[in-house]
């Protein structure tokens, strides 16, 4: 072997090292970043109680009051049925979910029924409350959810916005009215 070949194969093999060791020192860079984040003492976040109330955001449109009704209606079922809002929402995904999570629960189609219409109903005061409702549109919307069976409620807590919109369709001729009655 050459004097030259060896002394490449040096010089290769000292930039091998040299890249190794950046590497090192940018993992260890990263990992004090981390520390120095509070990434030591991480935890996740725990589920928000849904039978604490929550403060309606100043709601600007349907698209927002449907978003914000079907959180309140989701978490007052959830209360109702003493388990998160999440785990509701993903039971209410499927009907095989719905099984599994009243299996798990022990939970009656009836109670499931009667906690997604409390949820529904705990959603129309909470919009009427906040000023997203009127009245004269909340009082229809009860005595709609009242009245309908267990796969529409669902439906309605899955999609408000068709609830809000079947509301608009209760006023008749007087729909354009709808918009004045929202914020």
């Amino acid at each position: 072997m050459s004097a030259g070949a060896s002394s490449g194969q040096a010089s290769g093999d000292n930039r091998g090292r040299a890249l190794v060791g950046i590497a090192v020192v940018a993992s260890l860079v990263l990992v004090g970043v981390y520390f120095a984040a509070g990434g030591a003492s991480y935890a996740p976040a725990k589920t928000a109680d849904p039978c604490k109330h929550r403060p309606w955001h100043n709601p600007e449109g349907l698209e927002q009051i449907a978003e914000q009704f079907t959180l309140s209606a989701l978490d007052g079922a959830a209360c109702q049925l003493g388990v998160s809002r999440e785990e509701l929402a993903q039971a209410l995904a499927s009907d095989e979910a719905r099984e599994k999570f009243s299996e798990r629960y022990e939970i009656s189609e009836a109670e499931l029924a009667r906690a997604i219409r409390a949820g529904l109903l705990r959603a129309v005061n909470d919009a009427e409350k906040a000023g997203a409702l009127s009245p004269l549109v909340a009082d229809p919307i009860r005595e709609t959810i009242r009245s309908i069976p267990l796969d529409q409620a669902i439906e309605l807590l899955q999609n408000a916005r068709s609830l809000l919109n079947s509301a608009e369709g209760f006023l008749g001729p007087a729909q354009g009215l709808l918009e004045q009655f929202l914020p």
